[in-house]
């Protein structure tokens, strides 16, 4: 009867202390746990000269890149193959902005020690060969409405790393950047091709953007990357020289 007691007891205790081990373990773990916002965006922070370089700033470091790969192209595909005068000017406004962010952000890759993709993704590679196979007013259309929906997109994350970014080099990339697409999204506009109801449609159906892409973060190339070297709807339209414009200073 009194080893019963005994067991009765220490079953009675055991429950007891298991009961405040589960109590306690959250509030441990909830303390020392990681991956919050802040822990994520130290965890992808590195340090540079120019101050803290974030996954979302190489992020846009490799959008940049990958924007001139397919629309400088684009835009002298336009110029050639544009049935109307807006249409042509829209795709001079393409090659001239293109060409100089394109140096732009070759030079603060170079200093940042970061690689840049050569080659377009594939999805560009798939708009670039839907453009090649239109001709006449058919080409027009896809010409403002493809290049119209990617700069769209593009502008929320350049104006998201202009108003978060740390890093003095990509501060002012995004201000060239900014700029630019604005530039571009104006002139396309200006074609009177741009089915704005059906950007509206595709911005209310279109899911929450993925995670940032993990470019690779310092230590990188030191040389600065070669030109672009896109792939282009046709061997007739090569990639202008780039353009230059002065340093920024260091910090």
């Amino acid at each position: 009867m009194r080893l019963r007691t005994i067991n009765g007891t220490g079953l009675i205790v055991a429950g007891l202390v298991a009961t405040l081990a589960a109590l306690i373990f959250p509030l441990w773990s909830y303390e020392d746990r990681s991956g919050t916002a802040l822990d994520q965006l130290h965890a992808d922070t590195v340090s540079t000269d120019f101050g803290p370089l974030s996954a979302l700033d190489r992020d846009f470091i490799t959008k940049v890149r990958l924007a001139g790969l397919w629309e400088l192209p684009a835009g002298q595909q336009a110029e050639e193959r544009g049935t109307t005068e807006a249409v042509r000017t829209a795709g001079g406004h393409l090659v001239e902005g293109h060409t100089f962010l394109d140096a732009r952000v070759r030079e603060v890759a170079a200093r940042l020690g970061l690689e840049l993709p050569s080659q377009p993704s594939r999805q560009q590679r798939d708009w670039l060969a839907e453009l090649s196979g239109a001709r006449g007013e058919a080409y027009d259309a896809k010409f403002a409405n493809i290049l119209r929906r990617a700069h769209g997109k593009v502008f929320s994350v350049v104006a998201e790393v202009r108003a978060n970014t740390r890093n003095s080099l990509v501060r002012t990339l995004a201000d060239d950047a900014n700029t630019t697409v604005l530039d571009h999204i104006k002139v396309l506009e200006a074609t009177g091709l741009v089915d704005f109801d059906g950007l509206a449609r595709d911005a209310a159906t279109t899911g929450p953007a993925g995670p940032v892409t993990r470019s690779p973060a310092p230590p990188g190339p030191t040389d600065s990357p070669g030109s672009a070297r896109p792939v282009t709807p046709s061997p007739t339209f090569p990639l202008p020289p780039a353009a230059s414009r002065p340093k920024p200073r260091d910090r």
